[in-house]
């Protein structure tokens, strides 16, 4: 009904409930509960365990979330002993249970059942429901229609006598023995040559108090459902030929809530539309709810229209603006005006009138309307779509008042219809705008989550589809990257390596998209993050891409931002490194440089990658070619970039050099006339020269001070160190102090070894460091780089 108030627990910005926190934790491993049985391949409850009734409720719900393939008989096994698991109210839609699962189930006396959209039951679920139906209260088929059965009366014979042989199915009088039953939703049902169907599966269900039977043919009059003395609800929702039996439901005083609202206009035309409306609602007391979208019954006449044709004349300044209805067949519900009405799609735009007797109305016309009708038609996705179709026009072109709302709707119709590509679609585009607006700074972290989730969700199962693509990437975009998916940061890694290795041509847009994140995801996290990373086959994917770009002799966005990416992963990871020198990265590397010379940001982040590869001893050897040495100390006297080539070349040569000369193996160029280079590229820099670098840590260069065998390599270890704390002391100062920096320079400073420049820098970090740690800013020292 759509005036159903709808909870969703990720828009509460307090934590997670331990009992969700801890159901999640033990889904993810079953092992924590269950034992794997070898031969079965089932799941058994661990011996010596029992789970009261709200922790087994709630292990089905959690399982149902997090497992994208949803329940199966496999983890349903963990309910067969009766004694140490309770039921009573299950959902199992869009679940891969099969027949034997649900018994299992079933067997716990169930109150409430939902086995919508299951596509592995059969009739044999009907005969396990009948024979524990006496406990069951409701009863959600939805459109499993394989559950009941083809037909109930056997095929018509040539006999030419008067009686025709009953069915099993007639003789005893039943479809469903749940003499119990309150709620029955069946939906879909086409039965075209069985006219007892609907009378013989009502008659014994008399207790009914809510029943749908959406989208179900050859109804007839309905006559079979007078019976029910104490229904309340009745869902109609495109059921063909309605108009037949609106006299029977004339009938039905109890009603409160009455949908007979179509899909299709052409279905929902009756003739003298305000009689039938007028006759319909004066003939139903107690009735609080209607929905009568996708028809006529709103008539084609505003209040506007007839109320000059008042029999009395009455002025319009003289009249009653109270008694308004500009919905004729309404007009006796105006002093008590109607908790909700559907009026979505219905002829002439009736919800875009002015005078509607109703506190609440499904429609069009603005955002309260287009919510409702989201939050009103879940399970009908043909209307949903539209819908939220309508909603994304608000985030758009507009702005979405209750967003928070809009928020838990949009969530809930793509959690609910995951196989609908449309709806993925509609819905992604609305969080697009969410996630970018000025509010997402309120959304809750459990909110940003869900939809995270969601997006995650959608892509996964439409990955074909380029618009989906699109829009979950420019959404994830939105948020803070890498902190708020570190949560799903494995699956978003395998995700977007996807979508790089399934689009090779370089224009495509969500190749670029794809990139661009994987790029942050491998930015700011720690060693075990980025060795994962490197584990799903991240510097793989990019060689491959720089290999297409040269075969190509395409310099792009791409091509850099895949040196990018294996700089990021590569930082303090050695597995990584040694990944990328087995992959003849420094093959690419060479062909790059000689294919691109000119391109700054290029060379700069190859040279960025090449520094984490010689902090880590056991690779540098790799390096020792005269081709790449020459090349390197060729680099230190580039301008490219600022002084960043030139930096990174330095550091470069200075780890290689840390080893001794008795790893400099190779004849040319030598080891004295490139760290005469080398030294001679750090006194031209700026001290003060602002960086494009970040450091995580400082220990690589940390550990050159102690070089004392080659001080060119303490040389460019302290300028870096004093260039960095004096440019950005507010990030550098605390880290060097932090990771034991300070201790190492005075070290330094007592040693006769290291030259007097170095020394000057050593002398300058400390100063810096002290300053900083004293006033907080370097604003008021007046510091020389040359000193």
């Amino acid at each position: 009904m759509g005036t159903t108030n709808i909870y969703c627990p990720w828009e509460d910005s307090s934590p997670e409930s331990l009992l969700d926190l801890c159901g999640k934790y033990v889904i993810s491993h079953p092992e924590t509960f269950c034992v794997l049985h070898p031969e079965s391949g089932l799941w058994c409850l661990r011996p010596g365990l029992a789970l009261p009734m709200e922790i087994c409720e709630k292990l089905i719900t959690l399982w149902q979330d997090g497992d994208p393939k949803g329940l199966d008989d496999k983890f349903i096994n963990i309910f067969k002993d009766l004694a140490c698991t309770r039921l009573k109210r299950i959902t199992l839609r869009n679940s891969s249970v099969s027949d034997h699962g649900l018994n299992l189930l079933l067997s716990h006396h169930l109150v409430e059942v939902d086995i919508s959209n299951c596509s592995k039951l059969t009739e044999r679920t009907l005969e396990n429901i009948n024979k524990v139906g006496e406990t069951l209260t409701a009863l959600v088929i939805g459109k499993t229609k394989t559950v009941l059965p083809d037909s109930v009366s056997l095929p018509e014979s040539s006999d030419s006598s008067d009686s025709s042989p009953l069915s099993e199915i007639e003789q005893r009088g039943y479809i469903l023995k749940t003499p119990n039953l309150r709620k029955l939703v069946v939906r879909d049902l086409y039965l075209p040559m069985e006219p007892q169907y609907f009378a013989l599966l009502m008659k014994p269900l008399s207790k009914l108090t809510h029943l749908d039977m959406s989208g179900c043919f050859f109804l007839d009059e309905l006559t079979y459902i007078l019976h029910m003395k104490f229904l309340v609800s009745l869902n109609l929702h495109s059921v063909q030929r309605i108009q037949d039996a609106v006299p029977t439901i004339m009938k039905i005083k109890t009603l409160k809530f009455l949908d007979i609202s179509q899909v299709n206009q052409k279905y929902g035309m009756f003739e003298s539309p305000n009689t039938v409306l007028g006759n319909l609602v004066t003939s139903l007391p107690n009735l609080t709810g209607l929905d009568i979208s996708g028809t006529n019954l709103p008539g084609d006449g505003t209040f506007d229209n007839y109320r000059d044709t008042d029999k009395n004349g009455v002025k319009e300044d003289e009249m009653d603006t109270d008694n308004l209805c500009d919905i004729p067949g309404l007009q006796s519900r105006v002093n008590n005006p109607l908790e909700f009405l559907g009026l979505y799609n219905t002829t002439h735009g009736a919800c875009h009138r002015s005078h509607i007797p109703a506190k609440l109305v499904t429609g069009d016309a603005n955002e309260e309307q287009i919510l409702a009708a989201i939050a009103a038609y879940l399970d009908r996705p043909e209307v949903l779509v539209k819908a939220l179709n309508e909603l994304f026009h608000i985030f758009r072109f507009e702005t979405c008042h209750d967003q928070q709302r809009a928020l838990n709707l949009i969530i809930l119709s793509m959690l609910r219809h995951r196989p609908d590509k449309h709806i993925q679609i509609s819905g992604s585009a609305s969080l697009f705008y969410i996630a970018k607006s000025e509010d997402k700074s309120g959304l809750s972290v459990r909110a940003r989550r869900k939809m995270i989730v969601v997006l995650l969700d959608a892509m996964e199962t439409h990955l074909d589809d380029s618009t989906m693509m699109r829009n979950g990437c420019l959404t994830l975009c939105q948020f803070r990257i890498p902190q708020d998916v570190l949560f799903e940061y494995p699956r978003l890694v395998l995700l977007v390596l996807h979508l790089i290795r399934g689009r090779g041509d370089g224009d495509d847009f969500v190749s670029r998209i794809a990139i661009y994140l994987l790029n942050s995801l491998a930015c700011q996290v720690d060693g075990e993050q980025k060795e994962l990373v490197g584990d799903l086959g991240t510097i793989e994917t990019m060689l491959k891409l720089i290999s297409d770009r040269l075969q190509q002799h395409v310099h792009d966005d791409m091509l850099e931002i895949a040196w990018s990416a294996m700089w990021n992963v590569t930082d303090e990871t050695p597995v990584n490194c040694q990944r990328f020198l087995d992959g003849h990265g420094m093959t690419y590397f060479q062909k790059c440089l000689r294919e691109f010379p000119d391109k700054p940001e290029l060379l700069r982040n190859m040279m960025g990658l090449l520094g984490n590869v010689a902090e880590v001893k056991e690779l540098r050897c790799r390096l020792m070619t005269s081709d790449l040495l020459t090349t390197f100390a060729d680099l230190l006297d580039s301008n490219s970039d600022g002084i960043e080539v030139s930096y990174n070349a330095a550091g470069v040569l200075s780890h290689i050099a840390s080893d001794g000369v008795e790893a400099w193996t190779i004849d040319h160029p030598t080891r004295n006339e490139v760290l005469e280079r080398m030294v001679a590229a750090i006194e031209r820099w700026d001290l003060a020269s602002k960086r494009n670098i970040n450091y995580r840590s400082f220990q690589p260069i940390l550990r050159l001070l102690e070089v004392y065998h080659t001080p060119q390599c303490q040389h460019w270890a302290a300028w870096a160190l004093a260039n960095l704390t004096r440019v950005y002391p507010d990030k550098y100062c605390s880290l060097v102090e932090e990771e034991g920096g300070i201790q190492l320079l005075e070290v330094l400073l007592k040693s006769s070894i290291p030259y007097m420049r170095i020394q000057n820098l050593a002398k300058i970090v400390i100063t810096q460091c002290q300053h900083y740690k004293d006033f907080g800013s370097l604003e008021r020292m007046d510091l020389d780089s040359d000193s």
